[in-house]
């Protein structure tokens, strides 16, 4: 059954978007989306086209492909046909100096051909602006987000357990897990903004190929099948009694993810010093996730978290070696990784209504990728878990 986003929530999104170009450029001509993140944000629909905001004109969404689904999927009031971006020009002002885009994503080639058609003398970033525009999640989006969240915990909490048995191989796990997760509502793909990130399923290990080293920015590790797609599981290597299971994977329905980390211990209890260091990390997320207020700075929460624990407990958080992730949480949303970031330099205090996923781990010689993960909601009591608070490490 097909949903639509309402009229409304697209016309309250479109309505935040111009206000913050308005404050931090406030001469903004003309923005262009080619993304199609964005492009959903904005219209409710997926398509190969552009979206043209004009500051002194209209919002019109021109489709290459396919016009005929955009309509039926959208209740965006002006969906117009496009053969080339030739078609486009007539629907928005003609004068412009600058023109902003998303930098980050769109190709230098597609900006040269866009630009043959709408000259303009310079190029500027609308990244940031529309990317705290998307911070802040309206009651509808975390409606959503609170019915992935149900699922994410129901899976990875309860039936998990079920899937693991001995002599299986990482490959066949996540194979399993991801056709439980679609049978179960999950849309079957999770999103990243990051550039040339690839992720199938999740990233999971058994023992110590769960802090393999990897080119993912995240704690943990991945051996894959291999180096030409390290990603999924190793077919080589089979569950054994006594290894530690370490997943990390995203969930999404209509378009929002959440994102989990569990960890499951086969056939027998890990030892107690490592059982010690995965309750360690759980309580840093519940202290974290309790200072999840609006107002709150992340940066702040970033480094009194880090001053407050023991030189001997650094070694190996939040990765393994020399490979260590410079965050400790991280928003989610349309994508996996979004702002805010619990890192330095994000100093843009929370807001009601923002998500984040909290994730402090922790490297084990011999043993693997301890810790923990689940998404929250900004609240004025503090992070909401939407997936859940398991400790981990459940016994199977």
């Amino acid at each position: 059954m097909m949903t639509k986003v309402p009229l409304s929530e697209l016309t309250d999104r479109m309505k935040r978007f111009r206000a913050r170009m308005d404050a931090e450029s406030p001469n903004w001509e003309l923005a262009a989306f080619f993304g199609r993140v964005n492009q959903y944000y904005f219209t409710g629909t997926m398509q190969d086209g552009v979206l043209l905001v004009s500051r002194d004109g209209e919002t019109v969404f021109c489709v290459r492909r396919s016009f005929e689904r955009a309509c039926a999927e959208s209740l965006f009031p002006d969906i117009r046909l496009m053969k080339s971006f030739r078609d486009a020009v007539p629907t928005v002002p003609a004068a412009r100096e600058v023109i902003h885009i998303e930098t980050e994503l769109v190709p230098l080639a597609l900006v040269q051909r866009f630009r043959k058609h709408f000259p303009c003398k310079e190029v500027a970033s609308l990244d940031t602006q529309i990317a705290r525009v998307r911070a802040v999640k309206s009651p509808y989006e975390l409606a959503i987000m609170e019915r992935c969240g149900a699922l994410h915990r129901r899976i990875m909490e309860d039936s998990v357990p079920a899937l693991l048995r001995e002599g299986m191989n990482e490959a066949e796990f996540a194979c399993e897990l991801y056709s439980l997760l679609v049978r179960e509502g999950h849309q079957g793909t999770v999103r990243f903004g990051t550039f040339n990130v690839d992720i199938a399923v999740a990233q999971l290990g058994f023992g110590v190929n769960s802090i393999y080293p990897t080119s993912f920015d995240g704690p943990g590790g991945c051996v894959g099948i291999s180096p030409a797609a390290p990603v999924l599981g190793s077919r080589d290597r089979k569950l054994q009694k006594g290894d530690l299971v370490f997943v990390d994977i995203g969930c999404g329905v209509d378009g929002y993810q959440t994102d989990k980390t569990m960890t499951y211990m086969f056939g027998r209890p890990l030892p107690d010093e490592v059982i010690a260091l995965q309750r360690r990390c759980v309580e840093i997320e519940r202290r974290m996730a309790s200072l999840l207020k609006p107002g709150a700075i992340p940066s702040e929460i970033y480094s009194k978290t880090l001053e407050g624990l023991e030189a001997e407990f650094l070694k190996n958080f939040m990765g393994f070696g020399s490979r260590r992730a410079n965050f400790l949480g991280h928003g989610v949303g349309l994508q996996i990784d979004e702002p805010p970031v619990l890192a330095e330099g994000f100093d843009e205090p929370l807001a009601e209504g923002m998500a984040l996923a909290l994730e402090p781990k922790k490297g084990v010689p011999g043993v693997g990728m301890v810790g923990t993960e689940n998404t929250y909601v900004v609240t004025a009591q503090g992070g909401r878990s939407l997936t859940g608070k398991n400790p981990g490490l459940i016994l199977v």
